[in-house]
């Protein structure tokens, strides 16, 4: 079967088409005048049909094609997805580091791990006295309020940063991690069938994937050497409207942008503009010192999202949100929706950590290791077009002439060492540019995460002598 004499009539907008078109696609599925199983008018069909060129309707069939609308058979065309299609996510956000790599000479370099200064024991201890105090309360449902005490306590990990003094435990909502402060976050502001996300045209891939999640269209916006642009996120407003701006001004993941203060005060005038929620990632909690948080410019609508992932442990799936002024009580009743609230163990054994100075001291401890790591591998490839920030985890290195970045990340894979290519952090879209980003693997000795970068080195200096065709 075949939707030959489909034709969607496109909107005089000031938007691109190929969102429109996209847009028609969604609206025809629902509708049902697409049938699944059905196949679609070939690009240039369809192109000459709308008077929009075919780039304009492959954009929009890819686009759609990777939300689960459409699919692409090789040879045959393009397809409406049939109801027996596979639903839910169709990639991991995560790639579990190699379980044993040194069995065949591979170093992970794709994601930060962190070193082991002492957590084990701590959160061994903290285990210990926890399991002490086990009573009825443990026979309970967590509570919307009853999280309280872990909450005082969470205040502790803002003692040195701008937020200091400016918050207190009713602004704050206790997240299994980072990832579900952001999903908590969206749930909590988005409206509408299909709300828009604004977010840095290289991202952080769980921003879209949780957008996804939201059924929410993601719009990138430019960025800078500083990051995400305000005029061009003044302009994408302007366009596309929008809900929620996702950036990350201390450590932008994966470029190592930092943002001044200046720039932050004008991404917070733009979203007071076309009164937009702020998304303010900081799970990398960069240590840096005279920079204030967008949640200390623009209270009234930031929600600062950080975690101890990146600092004392991944596994514990602990996550803090600083929701906007008088919105803590909503962020915890959607987190109250969505998982009644963290495990008491979880709760109990974080408590203990700060309470007991434990948290800081492991952070500033972890961060110590990563920051003599940093300067060692700087040293290294300081005659690389490398982009670092004191305090961050990873490094993004801009490629010479001769490498594509994908074809980089399979040679150096080749080679026995994983990084991560520029296309993973960029929209379906969008363009990535000629990088890779590798992270500093604190969960191996320094020599033989040295001797990786010997070999990136090696391959910088060697690139191909011919393109693959």
């Amino acid at each position: 079967m075949t939707d030959t004499s489909w034709k969607p009539d496109l909107p005089v907008q000031s938007g691109p088409k190929y969102l429109a078109l996209v847009r028609a696609l969604r609206e025809g599925v629902r509708r049902g005048d697409l049938s699944p199983g059905s196949r679609l008018p070939t690009v240039r069909d369809l192109a000459w049909k709308l008077g929009v060129t075919p780039g304009t309707v492959a954009r929009a069939y890819q686009i759609a094609t990777q939300e689960g609308l459409l699919e692409a058979a090789v040879g045959r065309g393009t397809f409406v997805s049939t109801q027996s299609r596979r639903l839910g996510p169709t990639e991991s956000l995560y790639q579990q580091p190699l379980s044993d790599p040194a069995a065949d000479g591979v170093i992970d370099l794709r994601s930060p791990q962190l070193p082991d200064v002492g957590q084990s024991v701590a959160l061994s201890q903290a285990m210990a006295d926890a399991a002490t105090e086990l009573g009825e309360h443990y026979l309970e449902y967590p509570g919307l309020r009853r999280d309280r005490y872990c909450r005082e306590a969470a205040l502790d990990w803002f003692s040195h940063c701008s937020l200091h003094g400016l918050i207190g435990a009713d602004d704050l909502v206790l997240t299994h991690g980072g990832q579900n402060g952001i999903s908590i976050v969206l749930q909590c502001c988005l409206r509408g069938d299909r709300p828009v996300v604004l977010c840095e045209e290289l991202a952080y891939p769980g921003f879209r994937h949780a957008a996804r999640l939201s059924r929410a269209e993601v719009v990138p916006v430019k960025l800078d050497e500083e990051g995400m642009i305000p005029e061009a996120l003044d302009a994408a407003c302007r366009r596309y409207g929008g809900q929620v701006v996702c950036v990350t001004p201390d450590a932008q993941n994966p470029t190592t942008a930092r943002m001044s203060n200046r720039r932050r005060q004008a991404i917070a005038e733009v979203a007071r503009r076309h009164d937009l929620q702020i998304i303010e990632d900081d799970c990398y909690t960069a240590p840096v010192s005279g920079l204030e948080a967008i949640r200390a410019i623009a209270p009234e609508r930031t929600w600062h999202v950080t975690s101890l992932s990146k600092t004392i442990s991944a596994g514990m799936r602990f996550g803090i949100v600083i929701a906007p002024e008088g919105m803590g009580e909503a962020g915890r009743l959607t987190a109250q929706h969505s998982f009644f609230g963290l495990p008491r163990p979880v709760t109990d054994i974080i408590t203990r950590l700060f309470t007991s100075g434990e948290a800081m001291r492991l952070r500033h401890a972890a961060q110590e290791v990563m920051s003599r790591r940093l300067q060692m591998v700087v040293q290294a490839m300081e005659d690389h077009d490398i982009a670092w920030q004191p305090g961050l985890s990873f490094i993004w290195l801009r490629l010479p002439t001769g490498w594509r970045a994908s074809t980089f990340a399979r040679v150096a894979e080749a080679e026995g060492v994983l990084v991560r290519s520029a296309d993973e952090y960029v929209l379906a879209d969008g363009h990535a540019p000629n990088a890779v980003r590798f992270a500093l693997a604190g969960g191996v000795p320094e020599d033989r995460l040295m001797r990786a970068i010997a070999k990136l080195r090696a391959l910088l200096e060697n690139p191909p002598r011919d393109l693959p065709v």
